[in-house]
């Protein structure tokens, strides 16, 4: 079957929804209504994720459907604060994420329509919240990287809750600062209480060496400058599929046994309560977490995990299933709780 014809079944069964202004104002509606005809017109993307991953989506999408896709481009924090400044005037149709703890807080600022019941059924029950008004898009799997000549395997951390020893003061990194290491510590906060994330978070404070990135920090443990750091796995993956130059000399260690270091967070998509087009926004949504939109995520060089449509993962990673991730209901995750414990702390 092909796309096109796929947008015309989309369309007969009501997956689109139509939601106006003024019931986006008295609060997010408890179902979508359904709506006729195939998705036309243009949309405007908020877009936190990988550019160049959602470019081919917005771009094979386009090509099926004629609608235009206008990405803005930026990072969790700032489009999900932009969109809560925004509020119902947002010029957004959709918001994508890297992380969860940004669409959460645009979801309790009750600026999100219902996902379209067709597009739910895409993704398996863990793969997105609760509150059904966004869904899991992509995942990345929380790993320790390290250097096998500075740190030996029967050295590793058997948690990340480890890592507030003494013994690792001034042996591994992390990027407190970017919202992927925040995400992290929101699933800490949510599976281990505030009081034990704060003590964390303090020991943290004076073990850990602060960089600015993943990236950079798999390069310090690369050039031997700290034998470990906290990172997210697509960083490692991405390097090696390229030059390897920034991790050659790195390995990565999977926590595993539920543990908060074994954290799987999720990317997320949601459609704007504002919408002015919700038919083509919604239909954005299915596409990504449909099929074709999963299949664009396995093959491309961004190496997240498809968690939709039973669409495997890159042959080369980890199999998500053998993650042994916590389970932690995004929608959950408290971001600017987060950013308060560690701005007390002094990490930020």
């Amino acid at each position: 079957m092909t796309l096109t014809r796929r947008w015309t079944m989309i369309a007969s069964i009501g997956i689109a929804t139509v939601l106006g202004t003024s019931a986006c104002s008295a609060g997010a509606p408890t179902s979508p209504p359904a709506s006729s005809g195939k998705p036309s017109g243009s949309i405007t993307v908020y877009n936190a994720q990988h550019e160049e991953l959602t470019q081919a989506w917005a771009d094979e999408f386009t090509k099926e459907t004629g609608v235009t896709v206008t990405l803005r481009n930026g990072d969790d924090a700032e489009l999900g604060n932009q969109i809560v400044q925004e509020g119902t005037a947002s010029p957004a149709d959709v918001f994508l994420t890297e992380n969860s703890p940004a669409m959460t807080l645009v979801d309790n600022a009750k600026l999100l329509a219902p996902v379209a019941a067709a597009t739910l059924e895409n993704v398996p029950e863990q793969y997105r919240p609760s509150t059904g008004n966004w869904t899991g898009i992509a995942a990345r799997s929380t790993v320790f990287a390290y250097n096998p000549k500075l740190l030996s395997e029967e050295d590793l951390p058997a948690s990340l809750l480890d890592l507030a020893d003494p013994s690792w003061k001034g042996r591994w990194a992390a990027s407190p600062s970017g919202a992927d290491f925040q995400a992290i510590v929101s699933a800490l906060l949510e599976l281990k209480g505030e009081a034990q994330a704060k003590s964390w978070l303090a020991a943290m404070k004076e073990n850990a060496v602060a960089y600015k990135g993943n990236s950079t920090v798999m390069k310090a443990i690369n050039a031997g400058e700290i034998p470990a750091g906290v990172i997210y796995h697509y960083y490692w993956f991405g390097d090696q599929a390229g030059t390897g130059e920034n991790s050659s000399n790195t390995k990565m260690h999977y926590f595993k046994n539920q543990d908060p270091g074994a954290f799987v967070s999720l990317s997320g998509g949601g459609v704007l309560g504002t919408s002015k087009n919700p038919t083509a926004a919604q239909a954005f949504l299915a596409f990504i977490t449909g099929k074709a939109g999963q299949e664009i995520l396995q093959t491309g060089t961004s190496f997240e995990y498809p968690v939709a449509s039973e669409t495997d993962a890159n042959p080369q990673l980890v199999p998500l299933d053998e993650l042994e991730a916590p389970e932690v209901d995004p929608s959950k995750l408290n971001s600017t709780r987060v950013t308060d414990l560690m701005t007390e702390v002094g990490l930020l």
